[in-house]
């Protein structure tokens, strides 16, 4: 079939596109053969997680601490300080976090999860509801040990994988009133934001939204704390999308998007392009000192929070290079031309197009396998036995068992993720991608099932352990 893929250059309104950047240093990489990638599929027990890297040949598996770092990132690492208390690297840091995301207070953690399980801690009480826009896998489980409820009030749009909504990640705000009202103000913990939505397939929040949001909580006197993770793509389609936004750099949205918040968390491993590192800001002094004395014990010293200094002075560049336009664009664009290429083959995958990756319906790629025999999963197995390609479930092993029945969770979305690292691959790599993911898609009908034969307690999809159905 001729493809009819509008070209990078097209998609910009300019003859020619390329990244705003150049290659400086390379990583070899090298495909197995099949039958090897067939022995390390069943050592791994046919979870990606559990593949050795050096056995991966193009590796979608996530984003996070998989980005290429700038030279100005690698030159900063040379001026660590690593003094134990009061390293500078952390007020350039506190600094950077100030002013590109406007809030008072700020926290270092050694990543993202550090920072979920600090203010999980500090702010649920047992019993409060913490409603959100869609779970996401670790974030659920702290709010969860903590002995909170979460209850997701996304609108409905986003469970459907074909509808077009621009901003499927928004908070469905009659839902959450619905809920205050049933529970009481005095019972929600918290809201939980998430900035394009990754259980959704990376789908935004509009201005609007947050906007209307805060009116909402202000009402009742309930907080809002934001998953910042991926607010640099959030911004970018709200530039795109909303009306009155498109001359708006994507410095000047994130920083309104975050005004109508009272804290974030980030894991600083995906937007603020570092192998490692996270952060928690707040704007109320008396939580800033909860979580700065909870940061000593769980974490490290409140100017280091199990980082380096070299580390955090990279984290710092990297606030500043994330919001530049040029290269937002850039990292979208690439994810789109992955998404145009296989829409041109008709291959099922949640639209519109997220921020950060493909997400693959399994569902619709593999419709006699039931949910229980893990489509997702299974469709996950079969492009790394293609091609080498790294994906990753994001379906009914990912949602975990309810805790009070013990049963599956059964998600509507059942997905495979293809998230694209940072500054890391070309076009080329994309289209041998798409390739590969047309040939499973291709052989789809021969696809059986996999039945789990260990699971872990908790966050399964790590470390469980699959065979296939015969």
């Amino acid at each position: 079939m001729p493809r009819t893929v509008k070209t990078m250059g097209q998609q910009f309104g300019r003859r020619s596109w390329a990244e705003p950047w150049k290659i400086k240093m390379v990583e070899p990489i090298r495909l197995l053969s099949r039958e090897e990638r067939e022995r390390a599929l069943r050592e791994a027990g046919y979870n990606t997680f559990l593949l050795r890297s050096e056995d991966v040949y193009i590796d979608l598996l996530t984003d996070s601490g998989t980005g290429a770092m700038s030279d100005r990132q690698w030159a900063g690492i040379m001026l660590g300080d690593e003094a134990y208390a009061g390293s500078r690297n952390f007020y350039h840091l506190e600094e950077a976090v100030r002013t590109y995301y406007g809030y008072r207070y700020v926290v270092p953690t050694h990543q993202g999860r550090g920072a979920e399980h600090l203010l999980s801690q500090a702010v649920i009480k047992p019993g409060q509801y913490v409603p959100g826009n869609m779970y996401f896998t670790t974030t659920r489980l702290h709010q969860e040990l903590a002995g909170g409820i979460f209850e997701d009030v996304i609108i409905d749009e986003a469970h459907d994988p074909t509808n077009l909504h621009p901003f499927k990640g928004d908070v469905d705000l009659d839902k959450l009133e619905s809920l205050i009202r049933r529970v009481g103000a005095e019972n929600i913990a918290y809201v939980s934001l998430a900035g394009t939505v990754n259980m959704a397939g990376g789908q935004p929040v509009s201005m609007g939204n947050v906007r209307a949001l805060r009116e909402l909580c202000d009402r009742y006197g309930i907080r809002i704390y934001l998953d910042a993770t991926r607010m640099m793509e959030n911004a970018f389609f709200i530039q795109e999308r909303e009306e009155g936004y498109a001359d708006k750099s994507i410095a000047e949205i994130l920083k309104e998007f975050c005004s109508y918040t009272d804290g974030a968390w980030m894991s600083a491993k995906k937007d603020n392009l570092v192998n490692i590192g996270g952060w928690l800001a707040v704007n109320d002094r008396e939580l800033f000192d909860t979580l700065r004395n909870m940061v000593v014990v769980y974490e490290g010293l409140h100017t280091y929070g199990g980082m380096s200094g070299r580390d955090m002075e990279a984290l710092a560049i990297g606030i500043e290079e994330a919001v530049q336009d040029d290269y937002v664009r850039a990292r979208v664009g690439q994810v789109r031309y992955l998404g145009d290429l296989l829409d041109n083959w008709d291959i099922p995958f949640v639209k519109p197009v997220g921020g950060h990756g493909i997400f693959l319906d399994a569902k619709r790629f593999y419709p006699h396998i039931p949910q229980d025999q893990f489509p997702a999963q299974t469709l996950a197995a079969e492009l790394y036995r293609e091609s080498g390609v790294r994906s990753m479930e994001r379906g009914i092993v990912s949602a975990g068992r309810d805790p009070k029945t013990g049963d599956h969770r059964r998600p509507a979305l059942e997905l495979t993720r293809l998230a694209i690292p940072r500054r890391v691959y070309t076009q080329a790599h994309m289209d041998v991608v798409a390739e590969a993911i047309k040939a499973v898609y291709d052989a789809r009908e021969q696809a059986k099932g996999l039945r789990m034969v260990y699971e872990p307690k908790y966050l399964r999809f790590f470390q469980a352990r699959f065979e296939p159905i015969e």
